[in-house]
């Protein structure tokens, strides 16, 4: 299990390249020798989110406890990430919500929307399968699948090596869809520009209340499905309301990836940053 998030890492992340075809799989072995010449051999999935090593050996009745620090080797990783992003003059967004929120609708009517403004690339973060990777694709993005398995999030490893599979072009942007989680997503930086955070009206209105830090750590609140208003029981004013008094600076769109509603606004913003 994961130290700083709690999720387990018992299974293999796998980068597939939807053009290619090809699935790249990241599962490392380590050996440590102690120093009574105990050998301790232990497996993670991938660099950054890995389960800390707890080895203890006993050495004049004495626990010694290995620990590592996660989010610091994942943080150096972001900054690397955001230098090149920044040497290539591409805009990343990481996009964070709930499963079901639309984000892989939002993404789609985005790319097809932008297609003639815009290069953009995604990187797709599930746990499993390359369903939402196959819509993107046939928008005619270029489009890499990293599925982390039993792992609740990406990390700036992940997108690094997604990066190097995916190469998208200069003055472009990425899109990053991460896996559907309102907790975890929030505490690592993938060394993207802006963070922005998915809010669906079939979801509640007090989510950014909930789940504070998401939408503390985030730039953009998207609030989406917006057709389906007369349907639910959302108060958008008080959903707005708790976003802003968790972050007061978060910028907030009202869309429907459906209709096209408000749509406008956030094209505006994306193109001008």
């Amino acid at each position: 299990m994961c130290v700083t998030c709690g999720c387990s890492d018992d299974g293999e992340t796998k980068i597939t390249n939807l053009e290619t075809d090809e699935t790249e799989h990241n599962h490392h072995h380590h050996t440590h020798t102690l120093p009574d010449g105990t050998v301790i051999t232990h497996s993670h999935s991938h660099d950054t989110h890995i389960e800390a090593p707890q080895i203890h050996a006993k050495i004049h009745n004495t626990t010694i406890s290995l620990e590592q620090d996660i989010l610091a080797k994942n943080n150096l990783l972001a900054a690397q990430n955001r230098g090149w992003f920044k040497g290539r003059n591409i805009l990343a967004l990481n996009l964070m919500s709930s499963p079901g929120s639309g984000k892989t609708t939002l993404l789609t009517r985005t790319i097809n929307d932008l297609k003639h403004q815009l290069s953009i690339s995604v990187i797709e973060g599930d746990q499993e399968t390359a369903n939402d990777a196959k819509k993107i694709k046939e928008t005619g993005s270029k489009v890499i699948q990293i599925n982390t398995g039993t792992g609740c999030h990406l990390d700036a490893s992940m997108i690094d090596r997604g990066l190097q599979q995916l190469n998208p072009p200069l003055n472009s942007v990425v899109m990053i869809e991460n896996v559907g989680n309102l907790v975890c997503p929030a505490l690592f930086d993938l060394g993207e520009n802006a963070k922005v955070v998915i809010l669906s009206v079939t979801e509640g209105e007090d989510k950014p209340l909930k789940y504070p830090h998401i939408f503390r750590a985030s730039d953009v609140m998207i609030l989406t499905k917006i057709d389906l208003l007369p349907y639910v029981d959302f108060d958008v004013q008080k959903c707005i309301e708790y976003a802003k008094q968790v972050n007061p600076k978060i910028q907030i769109f009202q869309v429907s990836a459906t209709t096209g509603v408000g749509l406008d606004n956030w094209y505006k913003w994306v193109t001008k940053n």
